[in-house]
């Protein structure tokens, strides 16, 4: 149906979009000032001024860590993985290897109580025996421990366990406690960029507590049996590297690795240890001699 506007509704109803308009731009400008005075308030001040462009560019970066959303974890974890990749870590780009690799982790991962986010295994050009994980679904494992693993299910364990510190939002709650202990995070929240920044030192430099070393090796031995791989492989890897006269990096920063061990053993039943797949030694070396030429 047609209607007809007079020329005063008219230029009423042009008024009232504008006055509108004119309001929310001006909500937004306080919220932003709000956020930007927090951060002010509570953060060291350096000595160089800080336009005020850049505040509030800075303002509307803030992101909440106690009630991070899945969709932001992952937006963050993209950011480190850029850093990390782009100046830190050096990626092997074999499509084979990560290929093999991706197969692994994404049925661990399907396995997992975040099976709902998107999740990113790479393999690092390095022969020490390592592998890390980055919030927001990003797994890293180091040439040198696929060399090391006696099996699949050896290098099967070691990803689950880096699925479960990424199940359990670790790196989140360690960036929440890392921020509040250098007086960067606000009542307001924490800028991204300084985000990623922890994110980054998280990653490469700090090991995760006794309580959550625990928590991600309950995790994973669950993942590992649920994927069809024998669980015994996790504790066998474990000994297997203990046993070396210097222990690798992957378990010398990570605490109580004896003690890890002797609760998972309690965690498996003895009749199923050995049951599932993943214990051919002879084909997986066959396979990682074709990946990475070992």
């Amino acid at each position: 149906m047609f209607k007809f506007f007079s020329p005063l509704s008219i230029a009423l109803k042009s008024f009232w979009l504008s006055y509108r308009r004119a309001y929310r731009r001006t909500v937004y400008v306080l919220l932003s000032l709000s956020v930007i005075a927090g951060i002010w308030l509570v953060s060291p001040h350096p000595g160089q001024a800080i336009s005020l462009p850049e505040l509030i560019f800075r303002g509307i970066q803030v992101i909440q860590l106690s009630n991070l959303s899945d969709r932001q974890e992952v937006s963050i974890g993209e950011q480190i993985n850029k850093e990390l990749t782009g100046s830190e870590v050096k990626i092997y780009r074999d499509r084979a290897a990560t290929r093999y690799i991706d197969e692994i982790g994404q049925l661990l991962a399907q396995q997992s109580d975040r099976a709902n986010i998107p999740y990113t295994f790479q393999i690092v050009d390095d022969d020490g025996i390592n592998a890390f994980a980055t919030m927001g679904g990003f797994v890293y494992v180091n040439k040198g421990l696929m060399a090391a693993a006696d099996n699949e299910a050896q290098l099967a364990s070691v990803i689950a366990h880096e699925i479960g510190h990424i199940v359990a939002r670790h790196s989140v709650k360690q960036m929440r406690q890392m921020a509040i202990a250098q007086g960067v995070a606000s009542a307001a929240g924490l800028d991204r960029n300084l985000a990623v920044q922890i994110g980054v030192e998280l990653a490469l430099r700090r090991p995760h507590s006794r309580e959550a070393e625990y928590q991600a090796d309950r995790l994973g031995l669950r993942m590992l049996g649920q994927a069809g791989y024998a669980q015994s492989a996790m504790i066998d890897f474990m000994k297997k590297l203990l046993n070396k006269s210097s222990p690798p990096t992957f378990l010398s920063t990570h605490p109580a690795t004896s003690d890890r061990i002797a609760a998972m053993s309690q965690s498996i039943d003895p009749a199923r240890a050995d049951r599932g797949e993943g214990l051919n030694n002879a084909a997986y070396r066959q396979k990682i001699r074709q990946f990475l030429g070992s």
